[in-house]
């Protein structure tokens, strides 16, 4: 069950960064952001109560705020290196940082201890990660776009980490408490952010969807760290770029270059050998 709860998380965050990232060419990414976290925040304001199973305490909220900075910091210096015109630089960067950095922590100073066949699953994720990340395009600029990268990476791995901390007692709680926590730090940055063209009412209530649907991608992954390791629930969750390159190519109609083809293979053989390790 935490492999299926795992991999559902990776296909929400998936859809979400499609669909965010189709809005994104119609307003200001900052405010496809901002308006995602809110929408996030309106579901799982919605779903907590539903699915209580105890009553949360200061620690299990505190973490799940701690998350959501990591949330706000991640995107922050994720949309500055896209800004930048730096996405086969800063987006396999942030993608392989947000997995590499809780697998460390979950063995070094967790207690996880996976089984020689997932090991070498999170072995293989890595690489997967970084080849389906690639685009097509050349000459960008890697030093800048590289620490804005790093840094998206550690703010994706500490959303991972702290959210893993709060007691299952609390339930969705904690996923609230990040949302908002993550809007609170958008805000300042959306405000700061003037567009020639501020997007309407449609396209911010459209932006609201995808950020709906990234805490559901949450409400999984928390729900897979009760169900197994939490070294696997983040390799496995963190498979999403896999998700826009599909879509790509069923919906969009793009070609995919042999380096996502083989990223593409890799993530399947991850998958494979964390299910059954």
């Amino acid at each position: 069950m935490g492999t299926l709860l795992a991999l559902a998380s990776a296909l929400c965050y998936g859809l979400a960064d499609f669909t965010g990232g189709l809005l994104a060419r119609r307003a200001s990414f900052v405010t496809v952001a901002l308006a995602g976290q809110v929408g996030g925040l309106t579901l799982s304001l919605v779903l907590a109560p539903v699915v209580a199973t105890g009553t949360p305490v200061a620690a299990d909220l505190g973490w799940g705020a701690l998350s959501g900075v990591g949330t706000g910091a991640g995107m922050l210096f994720l949309y500055r290196g896209l800004g930048r015109g730096a996405m086969s630089v800063v987006v396999p960067i942030s993608a392989i940082g947000g997995v590499a950095l809780p697998v460390l922590v979950g063995v070094a100073f967790l207690g996880d201890h996976p089984s020689a066949l997932s090991s070498i699953g999170i072995a293989l994720s890595l690489p997967a990660l970084w080849l389906v990340s690639q685009t097509r395009r050349h000459g960008e600029p890697t030093t800048a776009a590289a620490l804005d990268g790093l840094i998206a990476g550690a703010g994706i791995a500490l959303q991972y980490l702290a959210l893993a901390q709060a007691e299952p007692r609390a339930g969705l709680w904690p996923v609230v408490a990040g949302r908002v926590a993550a809007t609170l730090c958008l805000v300042p940055l959306a405000l700061g952010a003037r567009a020639a063209d501020g997007p309407g009412p449609r396209v911010l209530l459209l932006a609201a969807g995808p950020g709906a649907i990234a805490a559901m991608a949450l409400s999984f992954y928390l729900a897979a760290t009760r169900e197994q390791l939490l070294v696997v629930a983040v390799v496995l969750s963190s498979l999403y770029p896999a998700i826009p390159v599909l879509l790509g190519v069923t919906a969009l109609r793009e070609r995919l270059s042999w380096k996502q083809t083989l990223g593409l293979v890799g993530a399947a053989a991850a998958i494979g050998l964390l299910s059954i390790g």
